[in-house]
């Protein structure tokens, strides 16, 4: 994740990107239909700084006029010409009133730059999830797409709306204060110009060595975090096992580094504004007693030793300021990076050149001959041969990692087969629209996934356009409409982020309820009742069942004592279909599934 630089107190660094400037020709490219508002951006922050400094000279006319009003009255003259003095005011009054309102329009016209370009980037961010294949999520951790999403738009978002700007009016404050400095007197712009290289040795040097204690603090401190967030998701387990001297003699260690890091951090950090100040108020003395001088030879005239002194001011922000520029337009190029990473990534192929129609077709399913693995060099179904028929349940059952859920990936597309095919009614799935494809599957899982929202929202989430009835009958047939009416608000009460304001057994009914609005032509259960309590299950199995009428259905099952009705049951060892047949067939052989299924038994007999 990108971090933004400290601000004010000196500047931290932040994560650097790859290719700098290639990532920031492709962040111009993409800013490229706000050419014309980033144009008017530049126009406003040019003006707006241009009137701004111009400031400073003015009042020194009327330093200057006041000065000279003042020595006349004392020689006997005429004294102030307070008309004079009002005109110079007022000027310098509307110039800066025009600086502040080009400064205002320029950051409207910026911000909403800034604004659309993250929402432009989020809303294409969407879409490409929606074309990413599976193989992505599942080498990828959730936080690092979910950074790119939030994290590494807002912080393009941010800093581009603050560098661009700044960059802008820094370069533009820069030249002008310059070009200003050596109207009202050359010599003094050089005294004023050899603070400069002291300050940014001091700079640099202060940058130099706090760079590794600001990296180690940003390292300890998602050290620190990460204990944290880990001894309070398993605080049950220390306690249980007694280990709280333990955590919290690491934690000490841990939280001392970063104490040390940050400490140091913060003095090199703290201490940088003092120094440049320091600096800084020499470089006013020697251009104070200079003015004075060159005051007295009549060079120049008092106000402009007041106009100077605001120039050399307003002369050494700037570069601080580029400083941090610097320092914002490297998170920048880094977040752009990462999300142009992300939205350049290969996507799976959602379409085909003449896709074959998923209207009228009855859930005939074929594998033929399948070969497939993650890796291509690690092939994990070896020649997978099984032939279904519409409406039939097929059970499919093995030990852990003998390929299971692997098949039920390969038939809904979420991968392609390395060889052989897969066939619905005698068409090769990669004939089909992906998306059509996938219309005709309905699937329960053993982890429910309810979002937030009502009840209703949740099971209407397997057909948008259902009916508030066709809602409801879908929850009878899943045998959950008389629990939904007993809570309060019904089917209107809303589930909360985690769903954890009902049951285990509850949620799975409900995304059952769920698959039974969609309507498939195949279902796919994976273990939907493996982590409900026997009265559950029982009641689960009725919903699948009313589920399963006049569908294909692929049931993946620990429990074998689930599944003893299923017309065919496929059994899988390493990659292979072993055996197949019904339970009866199966049992009689006295192979692999007889073994599998009388072990449960023994199991619950030394249970028992």
């Amino acid at each position: 994740m990108a971090r933004r630089g400290r601000m004010g107190r000196g500047v931290a660094p932040t994560e650097k990107a790859k290719d700098f400037k290639g990532t920031m020709k492709k962040l111009i490219r993409y800013m490229a239909s706000f050419k014309i508002q980033i144009f008017f951006v530049a126009v406003f922050a040019i003006c707006g700084t241009i009137f701004n400094i111009a400031g400073p000279k003015i009042l020194g006319k009327a330093t200057t006029e006041i000065f000279n009003g003042l020595v006349s009255k004392v020689s006997g003259g005429s004294g102030m010409d307070f008309g004079k003095i009002g005109t110079i005011l007022a000027t310098a009054l509307s110039l800066y009133l025009i600086s502040a309102a080009c400064s205002l329009i320029q950051g409207f016209l910026m911000t909403g730059v800034s604004q659309k370009t993250t929402y432009k980037l989020r809303k294409e961010i969407s879409q490409k999830i929606n074309r990413m294949p599976m193989n992505y999520f599942d080498t990828k951790p959730v936080g690092e797409v979910l950074s790119r999403v939030t994290n590494d738009v807002d912080t393009l978002g941010q800093s581009l709306n603050q560098s661009a700007t700044q960059l802008i009016t820094s370069v533009t404050t820069i030249i002008g204060v310059l070009v200003m400095m050596l109207s009202i007197s050359p010599l003094m712009t050089l005294v004023a110009l050899l603070i400069l290289p002291l300050s940014m040795l001091l700079l640099s040097f202060v940058m130099k060595h706090s760079q590794k204690y600001f990296v180690g603090q940003q390292e300890y401190l998602g050290n620190v975090n990460g204990q944290v967030e880990e001894i309070y998701s398993g605080h049950n387990i220390i306690k249980a096992f007694n280990k709280e001297e333990a955590v919290i003699r690491e934690f000490n260690e841990t939280n001392g580094k970063l104490y040390d890091s940050a400490w140091k951090s913060q003095f090199f950090s703290g201490m940088m504004m003092p120094v440049m100040q320091f600096i800084g108020n020499l470089g006013y003395v020697g251009v104070a007693v200079l003015g004075g001088f060159l005051t007295i030879k009549n060079v120049i005239e008092v106000g402009d030793i007041q106009s100077f002194i605001q120039y050399v001011r307003n002369f050494t922000q700037p570069i601080q300021q580029m400083a941090q520029v610097a320092n914002m337009l490297q998170s920048t190029a880094a977040a752009s990076e990462r999300v142009f990473e992300f939205l350049e990534e290969k996507e799976e192929d959602q379409t085909v050149e003449h896709p074959v129609s998923v209207e009228n077709l009855k859930g005939n399913v074929e594998f033929d001959h399948v070969h497939f693995g993650y890796n291509p060099d690690k092939i994990i179904i070896n020649d997978f041969s099984a032939k279904v028929k519409e409406g039939q349940k097929i059970a499919i059952v093995g030990p852990t990692g003998a390929g299971k859920t692997t098949m039920i990936k390969l038939l809904m597309r979420f991968y392609d087969v390395n060889d052989g095919s897969i066939k619905i009614d005698g068409h090769d799935i990669r004939d089909f629209n992906r998306s059509e494809l996938r219309e005709m599957f309905g699937m329960v899982l053993q982890d429910t996934w309810l979002f937030h929202g009502s009840i209703r929202e949740n099971i209407r989430y397997g057909k948008l356009d259902a009916t508030d009835e066709e809602v409801i009958q879908a929850a009878k047939a899943a045998h959950v409409h008389r629990f939904v009416k007993t809570l309060p608000g019904g089917y209107d009460m809303e589930l909360n982020e985690e769903a954890s304001n009902v049951s285990q057994g509850q949620k799975q009914l409900l995304t059952i309820a769920r698959a039974i609005l969609a309507d498939p032509k195949i279902l796919i259960l994976d273990e939907a009742t493996s982590s409900v309590d026997t009265r559950t299950e029982v009641l689960i199995q009725k919903a699948m069942d009313n589920l399963m009428k006049g569908r294909t259905s692929f049931v993946i099952a620990h429990r074998l004592s689930t599944i003893r009705d299923a017309d065919l049951i496929l059994v899988m060892k390493d990659g292979d279909i072993v055996e197949q047949g019904n339970h009866e067939e199966l049992l009689a052989k006295g192979g692999f599934y007889a073994d599998l299924y009388n072990s449960q038994f023994e199991n619950a007999g030394e249970c028992a």
